[in-house]
């Protein structure tokens, strides 16, 4: 399973594999056709109270990780990615600009630990 994270706004490559989105809003400025996203999976973004605390401030990457890693304990649509996942690679899409604080990133955590 190679799980790799990318922004909706880069343009889709054959590489990507599987492109599912995994915010909970539809990305600013895309049509469907132009996000190329093969699947949307907002039931796994985080809640929205706790995506406006993080408000993506690094200062809070560590806390929001271990309470996005609580919120998705049990989420069905967790199963649902594991098992798109396997063996085939799948790209975590995302609208934040912040490449290395988003839910996409943590995800990609969470994955890579068996969760």
């Amino acid at each position: 399973m190679a799980i790799l994270i990318k922004r909706v706004y880069e343009p889709a490559a054959k590489s990507d594999g599987t492109r599912v989105l995994v915010d909970r809003l539809w990305p600013r400025g895309l049509t469907k056709a132009g996000a190329k996203v093969h699947l949307w999976l907002k039931e796994l973004a985080p809640s929205t109270g706790l995506r406006k605390w993080f408000g993506h401030d690094p200062e809070k990457w560590a806390d929001f990780q271990k309470k996005y890693g609580a919120e998705l304990k049990g989420n069905p649509a967790l199963a649902t990615l594991k098992s798109i996942a396997k063996g085939t690679t799948v790209t975590l899409v995302f609208a934040a600009s912040d490449l290395d604080h988003n839910n996409a990133a943590a995800l990609r955590r969470i994955l890579s630990r068996g969760a």
